[in-house]
């Protein structure tokens, strides 16, 4: 037998021995661990040595179970954010946890001798996180902590002044590093809470949002511009006229200006009318105690979107003679001559007048209401309002001091008076045939009107409405001869369109009379009053188309006079 045959025999002997022992400390590892776990073993502050793999688990259970429960606080600029590790989809996994620590037997080599060779005996739990929920709890994380970015903004007032937003650095929490927190924390690793964050930073930064401040956005609204129309005529824009339509917003990486065709439409139309260059519709007016027609007129218009456009490089410029070319159309009134015409406003249909006792407060106020309502104009269909048309009762507004009815007496306030104009003008819709829409007869009855077919108003609740439901334009004048000292005064409205109704009006006699009370008042504001009865009265008013005799509708009012206390100004008896 060769040397090298006997070499190989004794050579593959030695592994042979070799792996056998091997196999035997191997068996006799398996056997000497046992069940149990190594002494010395200690995981999350538990000394698990020498228990079998079942109490370890148990005193795990017992130990690590609350930590799940227990919310980790996390800090963030101060503030302190709360998450309990369950509801984020932590949870220990028990059973690798007791495997790790050398628990139960096992023929992995690798934990044999982690087992056997083990420096110390700390061991981690084995922790196991469901990604979907540990998402939610830091998406809902972020919602708390993330500050979108803010690009810098201008907009300016009516005069010109800039409203400045400028640009803000953002905050985006970085998730990644935030789950390690978490899980950092959970395993009861000391170490820092603060959230991991990155800056965001805006589009335009800080230097090129000054570079536009010094540039651009101060020559925006420097000064007016000249519209040069359709290379014929001019006009002038103010920056009042277009200020309020500019602004500054960032687009693609750069602060850019922008001019809103709807801001600059009012301002664009404004200049326009201060040359006479705007449509005006045809008006129907009165002179010479006539109506008259006023005819439509023809302007130009200029698309507010095309001015826009053509104004954006303009506002770069900054030559104080700044001229926007930009085309124009003609454009014709809304309301023509021949629409005026066909309103058919040529006859007195309706003419009232009421009387009233001299005081001076009564001139005014009568007098003012008057003019306000005088040359109104109802199209068909159109409504009628005496509070939108007069407006509130102000000094501003051109009224004065007087008495109203206020709780059923007398008392001084703004606007005395007026409701001789509001009557006056309900009694002449009344026989112009117009609709009724709403009217308020006064608490008791004033006998220098007509029973029942008198109205009050009380700013802004009590209103005197009615609609032209005729197919004829209205137009409705009123005037004042004012009383003095020796003479009543006269309120007077008339109403012209074209006849369409012929109105009778019929009154029934006064009946379920109400006896007044008396009443005393030690007050300065006292206004002594004589009292007399309260009543009900109904009032019909018939349509009779004009020219007929054939009754077309009846309308019945309902009225209910409140009796007028005597107020004596002085206090009540004993």
């Amino acid at each position: 037998m060769s040397s090298s045959r006997r070499l190989g025999r004794s050579t593959g002997g030695l592994f042979g021995v070799a792996a056998l022992g091997l196999a035997t400390l191997y068996v006799a590892g398996w056997y000497l661990m046992g069940d149990r776990v190594p002494t010395g073993t200690v995981v999350a502050g538990e000394e698990l040595g020498g228990l079998t793999a079942d109490a370890a688990e148990q005193r795990l259970e017992r130990r690590l179970g609350p930590r799940l429960e227990a919310p980790i606080k996390l800090t963030y600029h101060g503030r302190s954010l709360e998450v309990i590790p369950a509801e984020a989809g932590l949870t220990f996994d028990i059973d690798q946890t007791v495997s790790r620590a050398g628990g139960g037997r096992t023929w992995d080599p690798v934990q044999m001798a982690e087992t056997f060779f083990r420096s110390e005996g700390r061991v981690d739990p084995v922790l196991a996180v469901d990604p979907v929920a540990l998402e939610a709890a830091l998406e809902e994380i972020a919602g708390k902590v993330d500050k979108q970015p803010v690009e810098p903004a201008v907009t300016f007032s009516a005069t010109g002044e800039p409203r400045i937003v400028r640009p803000r650095v953002g905050v985006s929490l970085d998730a990644t590093k935030a789950g390690r927190v978490i899980r950092h924390q959970v395993l009861g690793r000391s170490g820092p809470t603060a959230l991991p964050v990155d800056a965001v930073r805006p589009e335009v930064d800080g230097g090129e949002w000054r570079r536009a401040q010094r540039g651009i956005v101060r020559s925006a609204v420097s000064g007016p511009i000249k519209l040069n129309l359709s290379g014929q005529a001019s006009a002038r824009l103010a920056v009042d006229d277009y200020a309020r339509s500019v602004s500054f917003e960032v687009t693609d990486g750069q602060l850019s200006p922008v001019i809103d065709a709807d801001s600059l439409r009012p301002g664009l139309t404004e200049a326009l009318q201060r040359r006479g260059m705007t449509p005006s519709d045809a008006r129907v007016v009165l002179r010479g105690g006539r109506p008259a027609i006023v005819p439509a007129q023809p302007g130009v218009t200029v698309g507010a979107a095309v001015l826009a456009e053509a104004m954006l490089p303009a506002l770069a410029e900054t030559d104080p003679n700044r001229v926007v070319r930009v085309d124009t159309q003609t454009q014709e009134a809304a309301f023509t001559t021949r629409d005026a015409r066909r309103l058919g406003i040529k006859e007195v249909v309706s003419d009232f007048v009421t009387y009233f006792p001299y005081a001076e407060y009564r001139n005014i106020n009568q007098a003012r209401a008057a003019e306000l309502i005088n040359g109104t104009v109802l199209r068909p269909g159109e409504l009628f309002s005496f509070n939108e048309t007069v407006g509130e009762r102000t000094r501003e507004n051109g009224f004065t001091v007087g008495f109203v009815i206020s709780n059923g007496v007398f008392a001084e306030d703004l606007g005395g008076g007026v409701s001789q104009v509001v009557t006056t003008t309900y009694n002449v819709a009344f026989f112009a045939g117009l609709d009724d829409i709403e009217h308020t007869p006064h608490s008791f009855y004033i006998d220098r009107y007509p029973m029942g077919r008198e109205a009050t108003v009380a700013w802004p609740t009590v209103d005197l409405k009615f609609r032209n439901g005729t197919p004829y334009g209205v137009l409705i004048e009123a005037w004042v001869v004012p009383g003095t000292v020796s003479s009543q005064g006269e309120m007077h409205v008339r109403v012209w369109s074209t006849k369409y109704w012929d109105i009778r009006s019929r009154t029934s006699p006064p009946y379920n009379f109400n006896s007044p009370s008396t009443r005393y008042d030690p007050t300065d504001d006292c206004v002594a009053t004589v009292g007399y009865d309260g009543f009900d009265v109904d009032v019909f008013r018939l349509f009779f188309r004009a020219g007929s005799d054939d009754v077309v509708r009846r309308e019945k009012q309902h009225v209910s006079y409140t009796p007028a206390d005597t107020v004596i100004c002085s206090p009540p008896p004993g």
